[in-house]
């Protein structure tokens, strides 16, 4: 084992101490290859439940469903279960079924860390077709079978589990080591609170090695916004200012101060206009006019209540005034919660361009609660969709599979479903934002869809178009920029458009002069040295950075999207 590797062990033996790790997910997920590898690497006992049923029966899995059905064998593993979590420091391989009795996710809940591994059909169908020993796979139609048990059971283990880790196409050690960078980040505070009943998850941006420590969560869960210990956690005086907007501030504003009150800390609230129209500097002098005359401090926090507007807003404010002082995310909008509040970019907009001024500037924490989302109107959870479908577009194809499959219960507003998306943004986007803060490298591949989305923001007037109705026309403009350039095909131009369409955004652009096109494209941040540079797809989970784009394709392209109306 060689010195970084040995460094990791023995930090994450340490952390985890005796605690079991239990893992969840489908026939072929992996669950013990992986396992039996992770506990060499964590010194942990490894028990397969299957095989521990197996052992104590003195037969095969088939023939305790032969004999006793699909029942009998679920009661007895219920019953090994609830014998096998009272050990300690062991890994837990389940059977793929143990899910489903609501007493089992319970009990793996409370008993250690809950791992799904989770594996698209495709890759399910490929490792189980040979194996003839799984008695629920025993069919003519194996793939339709599979497709069958993964609806069924896949946000049952999302449920159970505290982290979920992809175990597509990559090998066993590259899986084992981004399990253990994900035990690393884990706040395990946060997971006892998962073990008590709380669904929130805890995602880390980790800006380590660095000068100096500038981590902090995002923490993601439906009802959350009242556990304002976490927000009291991250500061530095009991005072706050509660920045929120007209539309905002009815619903949460009153409910945030009495709880914040009930701990000590007293606010002051600053409410601002709604709306894209308002993030300029007049809105910004509205935040400093009310910091400055409530005399707040350097130590006071200001604490951003709403969505990607007030964000921003907040953010910028927060990094100016004072020449820094401390913020919070809490983020209201299903756009803002899976982007515009992480990773620090902060700004307002200028009539010549979409967030041309502004700061990198970290929040000390993101608090997204997804019951918030219950009062935001549809056509705004449906722009929040569209950065979602990105993150898979660029970087996250089994994302991208889970979306197409999941995409109605999203725009139904599955509480579930939405945390899940939640999380995985955030998950994409910390990793992305962590290894480049600054935008000097892969976090330019973000822009997806938005070079020709801020142009239509922009030539309509800020508002008309919602932002994330912007990127998807933009995305598939993308999409078919990169299909000219030879680079993806006919196929995926069409899938990309099929699941925008599915959650109901735009995919045609708004009709305006080439010459305005071009125009407002100029003024794109990512323009080097004069020339534009565009975010294109090698394929449908790979994004890269083009710039040499000849004029008549891209005039192609823009006339090609463009509505005829």
């Amino acid at each position: 084992m060689n010195s970084s590797k040995s460094k990791a062990s023995s930090f994450i033996q340490k952390k985890l101490g005796h605690t079991n790790v239990i893992l969840v997910g489908m026939m072929g997920a992996g669950k013990t290859t992986i396992g039996k590898a992770l506990s060499s690497f964590l010194g942990k006992t490894f028990i397969d439940s299957d095989h521990e049923i197996q052992e104590r029966t003195g037969v095969k899995i088939p023939v305790i469903f032969e004999i006793e059905g699909e029942a009998g064998f679920r009661k007895r593993e219920s019953e090994v279960l609830a014998e096998l979590v009272e050990k300690k420091n062991i890994i837990l391989a389940t059977g793929g079924g143990a899910v489903l009795n609501d007493e089992n996710r319970q009990l793996l809940r409370r008993s250690g860390i809950v791992i799904y591994l989770r594996a698209s059909v495709n890759d399910l169908y490929r490792r189980t077709r040979h194996d003839k020993n799984r008695p629920l796979l025993q069919t003519q139609n194996l793939y339709a079978r599979l497709n069958e048990l993964y609806m069924q059971r896949d946000a049952l283990y999302r449920e159970s589990a505290h982290v979920i880790i992809d175990s597509g196409k990559q090998g066993v050690r590259f899986l084992v080591q981004k399990l253990i960078n994900r035990l690393i980040s884990i706040d395990f505070n946060t997971i006892m609170q998962n073990n008590r009943g709380s669904t929130m998850q805890t995602i880390t941006v980790d800006f380590t090695p660095s000068s100096e420590k500038r981590s902090y969560p995002i923490h993601i869960g439906y009802g959350i916004l009242q556990q304002v210990d976490l927000i009291v956690s991250c500061l530095p005086q009991k005072r706050v200012a509660v920045v929120s907007n007209t539309t905002i501030a009815p619903l949460y504003l009153n409910k945030l101060r009495i709880a914040l009150e009930e701990r000590g800390v007293s606010s002051v609230p600053i409410i601002l206009p709604d709306g894209e129209a308002h993030k300029n500097w007049e809105t910004l002098n509205l935040i400093f006019d009310a910091l400055l005359q409530n005399h707040c401090e350097r130590n006071t926090a200001i604490l951003a209540l709403g969505g990607g507007v007030i964000g921003d807003l907040t953010g910028f404010a927060a990094a100016t005034y004072l020449r820094g002082v401390p913020f919070i995310q809490i983020p209201t909008t299903l756009l803002a919660q899976v982007d515009s509040s992480v990773g620090g970019k902060t700004g307002i907009n200028h009539p010549s361009g979409k967030n041309m001024i502004g700061a990198f500037y970290q929040p000390r924490m993101v608090l997204a609660d997804s019951a918030t989302l219950n009062t935001l109107p549809d056509r705004e959870l449906r722009a929040g969709l569209a950065e979602i479908i990105k993150y898979g577009l660029i970087r996250d194809p089994a994302f991208f599979d889970w979306l197409e499959q999941n995409m109605h219960r999203l725009l139904a507003r599955d509480s579930v479903t939405l945390n899940e998306a939640i999380q995985r943004s955030c998950e994409n986007k910390a990793e992305i934002v962590a290894a480049d803060e600054k935008e000097k490298g892969i976090r330019a591949l973000l822009n997806l869809g938005h070079t020709f989305g801020h142009a239509i923001e922009n030539g309509m007037g800020y508002g008309v178009w919602l932002h994330g109705e912007a990127v998807a026309a933009g995305t598939v403009m993308a999409a078919e920029l990169s299909r000219r350039m030879k680079l993806i095909s006919d196929v995926d131009v069409q899938r990309i458009r099929k699941i925008l369409l599915q959650a109901e955004l735009p995919v045609v652009a708004p009709k305006m002069p080439l010459e305005k096109y071009m125009q407002l494209m100029t003024l794109d941040k990512k323009v080097e040295a004069g020339k534009s540079r565009f975010i294109l797809l090698n394929r449908i989970g790979e994004a890269v950075m083009r710039a040499d784009i000849a004029p008549a394709i891209l005039n192609e392209t823009i006339l090609a999207c463009m509505s005829d109306e």
